[in-house]
């Protein structure tokens, strides 16, 4: 699975129904409003690096609102449950 993170500026008047058209599509996961640079961003997990494309560049940027985005592919991922996991010795608490 592949992870990117899509930072997304968008037309102020339509930022939500920008959010909403992003989050319907197929390999979108969450779409958030945030404060600071950017107005969206937007969670995608694909199974293939082509499907990246087909998502972001194909879809996302086409949507109309979508100013400009810019992409992070995620390497790997760290969580409090993966973190939890990795360092507990089975011995209960």
């Amino acid at each position: 699975m592949l992870t990117a993170i899509v930072l997304i500026d968008a037309d102020a008047a339509k930022i939500p129904e920008v959010a909403a058209a992003i989050a319907d599509l197929a390999g979108v996961s969450e779409v958030y409003s945030v404060t600071g640079e950017v107005d969206l961003i937007a969670m995608v997990r694909v199974r293939e690096h082509d499907d990246l494309a087909d998502v972001i560049a194909d879809k996302v940027s086409k949507i109309d609102g979508v100013i400009r985005t810019q992409t992070y592919i995620a390497f790997r991922t760290y969580s409090q449950h993966d973190l939890e996991q990795a360092f507990a010795l089975g011995l209960e608490d």
